[in-house]
């Protein structure tokens, strides 16, 4: 799907819920959302929900529905090879098909894991792969502009950089969250020569256009589960002001959504049967 047909579109999912109606909306694959995970289970992003935690909803998420699920494990879970080797294990063993891995270290005196340690990883991450002998789409993201990492005027070479030696690493796709202006997104997607992974919000630059430019995967992280949020602070606040309830307008009917969940219920069934 990264290599050729459509540009891949994925409205990142947090739980079961969310990932059937995407499903059931005609989607072909899913991605999960680390922070929407995180923000669902009563947690702040940013690697401070337990390993096992994220793992168990990626699994109950990947056997909720019928197809392929890529999960966003943050960082790694340990900036040690053998610990990104480990995550990468239960993504696999959880019933994930690829996962999302980060280079941001969330400390603000050294905002990146050291490319050579970083290059450690995603090969550590690429041969638990090929021990599992499946497909595993391994997309590796730089955090340079998403966190405004040195003068702006470097950012470019220093993404590019990074993102080229992840790509001779063993990585499938390339992310570069907050990489917003076309011309510079043409450039990358020019000088990687792979595919390139954009991450899409209000404002962004629609698909078309993100196509035009030779993106070939756009996620939209933790805005869905974060949209849904505030559809829901909207709600509270209309009850608790006016007392009516117009946003409830827009809910799918209680059997449509009871019947999505009693497929999931037997996907899973079918997936521990197996």
């Amino acid at each position: 799907m990264h290599k050729a047909g459509p540009v891949v579109l994925l409205p990142n999912v947090w739980d079961a819920a969310s990932a059937s109606i995407v499903e059931e909306v005609g989607y072909p694959a899913l991605a999960t959302t680390s922070a929407g995970v995180a923000f669902a289970q009563g947690f702040p992003d940013g690697e401070k929900i337990p390993v096992e935690r994220m793992i168990a909803v990626i699994a109950f998420i990947t056997a909720a529905v019928k197809v392929p699920v890529t999960a966003d494990v943050e960082a790694g879970y340990g900036q040690k090879p053998e610990e990104a080797a480990r995550t990468a294990r239960l993504v696999i063993e959880a019933g994930g098909v690829g996962m999302n891995f980060e280079d941001a270290t969330g400390k603000a005196d050294h905002p990146l894991t050291d490319l050579p340690l970083q290059l450690e990883r995603i090969q550590a991450i690429r041969e638990v792969a090929q021990k599992a002998g499946i497909k595993f789409v391994l997309n590796a993201r730089t955090d340079v502009y998403l966190l405004q990492v040195g003068e702006p005027a470097k950012r470019y070479d220093q993404a590019l950089g990074r993102l080229q030696g992840f790509r001779d690493a063993g990585a499938d796709c390339l992310f570069v969250p907050g990489l917003t202006d076309n011309e510079t997104i043409r450039h990358m997607v020019a000088d990687l020569k792979c595919p390139v992974n954009i991450l899409a919000g209000a404002g962004s630059l629609s698909v078309q256009q993100l196509a035009e430019l030779g993106v070939r995967r756009i996620s939209l992280g933790s805005g869905p589960m974060r949209a849904t949020l505030g559809l829901l602070r909207q709600l509270a606040r209309e009850l608790q002001s006016k007392g009516t309830y117009s946003l409830l307008n827009g809910a799918p009917p209680h059997a449509e959504i009871n019947k999505l969940m009693t497929a999931a219920a037997k996907n899973r069934e079918l997936r521990n049967e197996n």
